[in-house]
């Protein structure tokens, strides 16, 4: 009975790792193929791996929680198709995840590949009949010399089994001592977490955009009282869109005033672009950490259609189930940290984007209108830019127009 091992594919977005954080069968369990095996964490979404082999389940390379990479072996399956082992390792490919795919030049090149007979295995210096760069790196990784195998693929060629075949087996080195206390302040540390998946996503963006962008924050305290009777009218007449719909449609015309906001600093060109049309980004904080899911398009959007999709992004960027594609294509964010209980907050851009507009909860307040005090919903508006696209007065222009739009919003509608 012979064991495929299948590795972890290529997850595509330049990924090269993932968090194992369900294995979704167990050693005996018989699988088909493309059944999913295991559910993986990247820096983008939560992904179900599919196993290329049909069979059954004979070891489980890594324990959930672990962070494995690209090429790495991921589950081993008795009885499995042998045919498709060889086919990937003359197209000098690893797998790739199913749903990914791989660019139309790949594809061209593995079709010249084959189309090249494979040389004879290499002895006395020659060249070892390797094509497959995951049998390169599987026989570095175990330190085995390729130009001692003779291989039993097709022509001589080497094939992963025959790699682990030769796999040298090397001892651990002895883990280093962890002291369990703080260097700096001598307290205990109660938990160590590693900075993996969405955590570790978000400390290379955030430090990303702290490190190179200029930000300035500016802010308006926004009379919505009018927001909230529009919305309560539109309530008797049928289905009305959420608050934070309302203001993303807002915020789409206003970008369309503001272009600036609109865009993104290309350091390598020397250059400011400027993006035709709008991917709104929505701040979603989740379980497995912040995530901003965007919805494509969002300018061509009417209010009940920009509800619609913050809806089903919300879910999606909850469940796990946010494409990579959505969590990665924003071009301006929008933020609404009043769902924390706050106010107000300078946020940090979300890179390389220009811009990010938050709003925090809207409060009944003391406010003047028309000379008189009077009980007014209330909500902080807060705009942060980056300063090398624009100046102040295009920022201030922007948030303003948003403000106007919250605090008349009949009239903002007729102009739209």
């Amino acid at each position: 009975m012979s064991t495929q091992v299948f590795e972890l594919p290529d997850l595509g977005e330049g990924l090269t790792e993932a968090v194992l954080t369900r294995w979704l069968v167990k050693i005996g369990d018989a699988v088909a193929v493309d059944e999913p095996v295991a559910e993986v964490e990247t820096a983008k979404a939560m992904v179900e791996v599919p196993s290329p082999f049909g069979g059954v389940v004979a070891r489980l390379h890594g324990e959930e929680g672990a962070t494995l990479q690209v090429g790495e072996p991921l589950i081993s399956v008795s009885a499995g198709a042998a045919e498709t082992c060889v086919e990937e390792e003359r197209a000098g490919s690893g797998n790739v995840l199913i749903g990914y795919g791989t660019s139309e030049a790949t594809t061209s090149r593995r079709r010249r590949r084959k189309a090249v007979a494979p040389t004879r295995t290499a002895r006395n210096g020659e060249r070892p009949a390797v094509q497959s760069p995951i049998v390169r790196r599987l026989a570095r990784d175990n330190g085995v010399d390729l130009t001692m195998l003779t291989g039993t693929g097709p022509d001589g060629l080497i094939t992963r089994r025959d790699v682990a075949a030769a796999s040298v087996a090397t001892l651990p080195e002895p883990a280093a001592v962890v002291s369990n206390v703080d260097q700096r302040t001598g307290l205990p540390i109660r938990t160590r977490v590693p900075l993996t998946g969405i955590r570790k996503a978000v400390t290379t963006t955030l430090t990303r955009s702290r490190n190179e962008i200029p930000e300035a924050t500016t802010w308006v305290d926004v009379d919505a009282t009018g927001l909230l009777d529009l919305r309560a009218e539109l309530k008797e007449s049928g289905a009305a869109p959420g608050i934070l719909a309302m203001i993303a449609r807002f915020v789409v015309a206003g970008l369309a005033r503001f272009p600036e906001l609109n865009s993104k600093v290309d350091t390598e060109r020397g250059e400011i672009t400027h993006l035709d049309g709008v991917n709104l980004g929505l701040a979603a904080q989740t379980d497995r950490g912040l995530v901003v899911p965007a919805i494509k398009d969002a300018h061509r959007l009417s209010m009940r259609g920009l509800d619609a999709e913050i809806r089903r992004l919300t879910e999606a960027a909850r469940s796990g189930t946010a494409t990579a594609a959505e969590l990665s294509s924003g071009s301006f964010t929008l933020n609404n940290y009043g769902v924390l209980g706050v106010d107000g907050s300078a946020a940090i851009i979300n890179h390389p984007e220009a811009a990010i507009l938050g709003m925090g909860r809207i409060l009944p307040r003391p406010w003047v209108v028309d000379g008189e005090i009077a009980v007014r919903h209330i909500v902080q508006l807060s705009l942060v830019f980056d300063h090398r696209v624009c100046d102040g007065g295009t920022a201030g222009g922007f948030l303003r127009f948003v403000a106007d739009c919250v605090e008349a919003p009949k009239s903002a509608m007729a102009d739209l």
